[in-house]
């Protein structure tokens, strides 16, 4: 293979990769279990800290998701590949924003940077996650979240979908599901 076919080859994974980083991380928002099951092997492992243990249950303790997050949306930053034959280790950036019902009267919004620790694998020409680990770097506490019942800075919305949420929001519709 010549060298501009291996660089080609080299950046249509790199591209895979990434896609597969960003669809998990919309699964994970939108609590949607095939997205994310697209994103990991089935024999992959997870370390959150908070969480330890194979996809299945990492699955289950994902979907439906806590009650109390009512949303959660992940910036994901850059990420640095190293490819390795059928393998990659990667490291994206992500800082996660979650809106969380604390019991009280009203929720509060809560932002978690950190970073992702992925051990990719490639079997066939599919990549997916084969372990996970999750290191925190920073979590920032807001404070009660804004009313959005009245849309955006004293703007109401012309319609109900404006406003986001993890489950059965206007995305979910725009995407075709």
């Amino acid at each position: 293979m010549d060298a501009a076919t291996e660089e080609l080859k080299s950046l249509l994974d790199r591209e895979k990769i990434r896609e597969c980083v960003a669809l998990l991380a919309r699964g994970e928002d939108r609590r949607d279990a095939d997205l994310i099951r697209a994103g990991f092997w089935p024999d992959s492992t997870v370390d959150f800290g908070m969480f330890q243990g194979d996809f299945e249950a990492y699955l289950d303790w994902v979907v439906p998701g806590s009650p109390a997050v009512v949303v959660t949306q992940h910036f994901l930053g850059q990420s640095v590949i190293r490819l390795q034959d059928a393998g990659a280790l990667v490291e994206t950036l992500v800082n996660s924003y979650h809106r969380v019902d604390m019991g009280g009267p009203q929720e509060r919004d809560i932002v978690l940077g950190g970073r992702y620790l992925d051990r990719l694998e490639k079997r066939g020409d599919d990549w997916r996650i084969a372990q996970r680990t999750m290191l925190y770097d920073w979590c920032q506490d807001f404070g009660v979240s804004a009313d959005w019942s009245n849309g955006v800075m004293g703007a109401p919305f012309s319609a109900g979908h404006f406003s986001g949420r993890a489950v059965g929001d206007h995305s979910t519709t725009f995407f075709g599901k």
